[in-house]
């Protein structure tokens, strides 16, 4: 968290949160959703202004009751999640690269939802991947030690017979089903955060 953070929720300490107002959506970027996108349940505008961006990005945290928000100075600017906490893309040096910047290392679990995304949970982490990159690694995984083709890995959502595994940094993760509704409550994430 940066300094002026914590000095200005020392000199605030009262301030109301806020809801509503921000959004992460499934591809990591930031939404700014004003009275009328709220209204019309809309996404609300990306922003795209790379220090407003990093100061987000570096004093994004969550509660004891997993609701996710933004430190901004006193205020706990509560976010709208489309997905999960945090957006992972394919990175070639780091192989997975949070929205906030941050490599995700020491991956410990790979989910596979029902709605075909892919989720990657490292500690306290879980981070969905952006749909742009979940074919190029729908297509290194392996059902019972062969090549998974796109039918295979249809039939395993199904009926989860097999052993799913994804080849990560030269060692095979066993892959789990999750359905994407049951996702929430499973890693212990609140979509949509109220007062």
């Amino acid at each position: 968290m940066d300094d002026i953070v914590k000095q200005a929720m020392a000199k605030w300490p009262n301030v109301p949160h806020c809801y509503g107002w921000l959004a992460l959506d499934a591809r990591g970027g930031w939404r700014m959703r004003d009275e009328a996108a709220q209204r019309a349940n809309a996404a609300g505008d990306r922003l795209n202004n790379p220090a407003l961006v990093g100061f987000i990005n570096r004093n994004y945290l969550h509660d004891e009751h997993g609701n996710w928000y933004f430190q901004n100075g006193p205020q706990r600017v509560y976010v709208n999640l489309e997905a999960t906490p945090f957006i992972a893309r394919t990175d070639p040096q780091q192989g997975l690269l949070l929205q906030t910047g941050q490599a995700l290392a020491d991956v410990e679990r790979i989910y596979l939802s029902d709605a075909g995304a892919l989720v990657f949970v490292a500690g306290e982490t879980v981070a969905q991947l952006d749909d742009r990159d979940v074919a190029q690694l729908l297509g290194m995984l392996e059902l019972d030690g062969a090549a998974a083709s796109d039918e295979a890995v249809m039939a395993w959502l199904e009926n989860g017979q097999g052993r799913m595994v994804l080849p990560w940094h030269g060692k095979p993760l066993a892959v789990e089903r999750v359905a994407a509704d049951e996702m929430p409550r499973k890693f212990g994430f609140n979509q949509t955060p109220k007062p």
